[in-house]
Formats: structure tokens, C-alpha cells, sequence
């Protein structure tokens, strides 16, 4: 198990248990943070579990596919640090990681 340090909408913070292969998606609606929608399931299909990764944790994520850069491309919210919480497989390298939930678009 790791953890996993979530930045809800309101600005209050979370720490919530994450275990290997599971997508951080995963990790955050199973802990009953309700401000990730999920909408496909975790599909890539939908881009409602759009989050703001830290910026020092960002180069340990893998890189973007082009389904994942094309929905994001849509969010008015989109930064250089937004990634779709679906397409990141939580790893014990990402034990730790922190990030905020993106507002609704």
C-alpha cells in the first residue's frame, strides 16, 4: 500500500491508501472522494477524473497518450500538469504523490 495526497475542489486536503495497479482514478473514487465523476469507468473516454499533478512529481509519470492529450485538449482547466487520473497506474515510485482535483469543466 501507498499513499496518495488529494487536493479536493474546496481546497481541503486528503491522504488516502492506494494500492499497486490499481490507476490513481481507482484509488480516489474507491476512497469515497466523490469530485472524480469516472464517468467511462477509466476508459480514457470521458476526462471527468482530469487532475493537476505536483509539479515535482510530474516526471515520474509516463508520458501522455494522444487519447489522453485529445480529451484534455476540450478543458478549459487544462495545464501542464493536468494528466487524466484513468491513464496513471499507481506504482510504488508514485507512493507519496500529490495532487489537486481539476474543476469541472
Amino acid at each position: 500500500m501507498g499513499s496518495i495526497h488529494v487536493t479536493l475542489r474546496s481546497g481541503e486536503e486528503r491522504t488516502i491508501e492506494a494500492s499497486p495497479q490499481v490507476s490513481v482514478m481507482e484509488a480516489i473514487r474507491d476512497s469515497g472522494i466523490d469530485d472524480i465523476l469516472a464517468l467511462c469507468g477509466g476508459c480514457c473516454s470521458c476526462a471527468t477524473c482530469h487532475v493537476h499533478v505536483a509539479e515535482e512529481w510530474a516526471s515520474k509519470l509516463g508520458d501522455m497518450s494522444e487519447d489522453e492529450d485529445g480529451l484534455l485538449e476540450g478543458s478549459d482547466h487544462r495545464d501542464q500538469r493536468s494528466r487524466l487520473s484513468c491513464q496513471i497506474p499507481f506504482t510504488e515510485d508514485l507512493d507519496g504523490l500529490r495532487l489537486t482535483i481539476a474543476q469541472e469543466d
